[in-house]
């Protein structure tokens, strides 16, 4: 028996980083939005689990061991039920590595379901979330899909509406960026600055509750791309060149270095892909729509 578990890439369309907390962490609204680029995990019995292996776009840079997120997430779930954790776990990846669309946190989400479902664990939703929570600040979302606003450090999620279908460009770049890096990168460059509180965008709300490509343009924000570009300037060209493409608005994708793009319609998002391909700004690009829904089983 094996059980598939297909599990979304997300996109920030706001993030709003507090200051440095004592932990290390940040408070953030963080409005996630669950975008049509997907990993696969599946779960099969193994005597020596958790095991895992790879295939995809950069498998190469995935962590096999214990470190990955998606092994941690099968850990944590067996030991909970005093269970060995006995899987062997296979991620097929299409969300970029290290790009700042939660490909990892993905993973543990879709681990942490296919392992439920393999086990016969019946975990209710709310334990599965705070597994999640425990793994990573974005993996909660990762399980969820659709919409959401997540506060504290990204992991209390409130979901939101969305009131229609939006197009999106994601512009991969050569190489990956480590989220620590670019959080300490926010805080070098906010060192003795009045940092603000988080507090999410009510115009951005709205604009998602009524599907308004164009009002969803004007409020993008995420407080953590002057970081990303202090560590990778060249991103900077990507973004001018998708604009100039046509696109609505463009930003980082979370703490990079994927590059996304707003278009109003499939035919522009299509022409704006083409462009930034062209440009050799970028490896490649990719077209998609959102929300997208969280963890599905498929198999």
């Amino acid at each position: 028996m094996s059980v598939t578990v297909r599990v979304p890439a997300k996109v920030n369309v706001q993030l709003a980083v507090g200051a440095a907390r004592p932990d290390g962490f940040h408070d953030l609204a963080n409005v996630f939005l669950a975008v049509g680029l997907y990993d696969e995990v599946t779960a099969t019995p193994s005597p020596d689990g958790p095991r895992l292996t790879c295939e995809g776009p950069d498998a190469g840079q995935v962590p096999l061991d214990e470190s990955n997120l998606a092994a941690r997430a099968a850990r944590a779930l067996a030991e909970r039920h005093g269970l060995e954790p006995a899987v062997h776990l296979h991620l097929a990846k299409d969300i970029p590595v290290a790009g700042g669309m939660a490909g990892g946190s993905a993973d543990a989400a879709g681990a942490l379901v296919a392992c439920d479902a393999l086990w016969g664990t019946r975990a209710p939703r709310e334990e599965l979330l705070e597994i999640c929570a425990e793994l990573g600040s974005d993996v909660p979302f990762s399980l969820v899909g659709g919409a959401a606003l997540g506060t504290g450090r990204g992991e209390r999620l409130r979901p939101l509406e969305v009131g229609g279908t939006f197009h999106w460009v994601f512009a991969v770049a050569e190489g990956g960026l480590s989220t620590p890096a670019v959080y300490r990168e926010f805080d070098r460059l906010t060192e003795g600055t009045d940092v603000p509180e988080p507090v999410a965008s009510e115009a951005l709300l709205s604009a998602l509750a009524k599907g308004d490509a164009a009002a969803l343009a004007a409020t993008l924000t995420n407080d953590l791309q002057p970081a990303a570009l202090s560590l990778r300037p060249a991103l900077a060209d990507t973004l001018e060149a998708g604009r100039t493409a046509g696109a609505l608005a463009a930003l980082v994708s979370g703490s990079g270095p994927t590059t996304a793009f707003l278009a109003p319609d499939a035919a522009t998002a299509a022409r704006v892909a083409a462009a930034l391909t062209a440009s050799g700004t970028c490896r490649t690009a990719r077209t998609t729509t959102a929300p997208a829904p969280g963890a599905t089983v498929l198999s």
